[in-house]
């Protein structure tokens, strides 16, 4: 007998008469995106086989707390990059840009603090192991202040509060410094993106309705860090799909206690451009 008294065959099966499971319809084709508002109904897309057949695949760990959607690292890929071109995610988390970028023949280097798996290479997105001007493109989705808890290195930037005492002052610290690095390692001309959200924290002991809690703007305060070192291409706004927003308590409390849910996720895109006549200058 199965759990809730459904009996089976003795054989761990369903009886014969059982409707059987459905397979996962396929999910809709892949296209580049043309409006500054995105959204897709997965967090993962279906890769294709050498015949262009849909292939049910998984890029990255869709159990890995935070994980980036596969399908903006696509958008990316194809409007800026090239095959056999070179991907870099400095905090690569379970993967999924090297999957991406294996799906569209790119190469991929990916780096982390706690690598989750053997083709990610540990180390601090501060201090990278690539020579200058050596990556074709660079993403990356940094941690939105401490909401979640990627490693137990005292080193992780994660660890850092972005509505601290000090106004999230290491933490911004923290960033302009992987931004350095990232302008470093970026070849001149190419491209880079940032996948981030701005966050929102309930302050205690505030009476419910009063909306008392610390908003911040980490997508604004990190645009400006990569204004003074690289050139705007563009900024896009993502619909997140959380599952989170589908629970209605969730937004009974956010009406409630008078607070926003997350929405979207900013994508930030910038390009490097170098002044040839003044090195390490961009291009205003």
């Amino acid at each position: 007998m199965k759990p809730g008294g459904r009996p089976d065959r003795g054989d761990g099966r369903p009886p014969a008469h059982a409707a059987p499971r459905r397979p996962q319809p396929p999910k809709p084709t892949l296209r580049i995106q043309t409006t500054t508002l995105w959204e897709y109904p997965s967090q993962h897309y279906d890769a294709q086989d050498a015949e262009g057949r849909a292939r049910p695949a998984m890029q990255g760990d869709k159990e890995y707390v935070g994980a980036t959607p596969s399908w903006v690292i696509w958008q990316l890929l194809q409007r800026y990059t090239r095959e056999n071109d070179l991907v870099v995610d400095p905090m690569c988390g379970s993967g999924t840009t090297i999957d991406v970028a294996r799906d569209l023949k790119r190469r991929a280097l990916g780096y982390d603090l706690s690598p989750t798996r053997p083709d990610i290479f540990r180390a601090d997105a501060r201090k990278l192991p690539l020579e200058d001007s050596t990556a074709d493109f660079v993403f990356i989705d940094p941690p939105y202040s401490t909401h979640v808890d990627y490693s137990d290195d005292p080193a992780c930037i994660g660890k850092l509060d972005a509505g601290g005492d000090d106004g999230g002052k290491a933490y911004y610290q923290a960033m302009a410094r992987v931004f350095d690095e990232i302008k470093r390692v970026l070849k001149n001309r190419r491209y880079l993106a940032v996948y981030v959200s701005d966050s929102w924290r309930k302050r205690k002991g505030g009476k419910p309705g009063e909306g008392l809690g610390q908003f911040m703007p980490i997508g604004f305060e990190l645009f400006g860090l990569l204004r003074d070192r690289f050139q705007p291409v563009d900024v896009v706004s993502v619909v997140r799909h959380n599952k989170k927003l589908k629970l209605g308590n969730w937004h009974k409390a956010a009406e409630e206690e008078n607070f926003y849910l997350r929405g979207f996720n900013y994508l930030l895109i910038f390009k490097k451009q170098e002044d040839r006549r003044h090195p390490g200058l961009a291009e205003r």
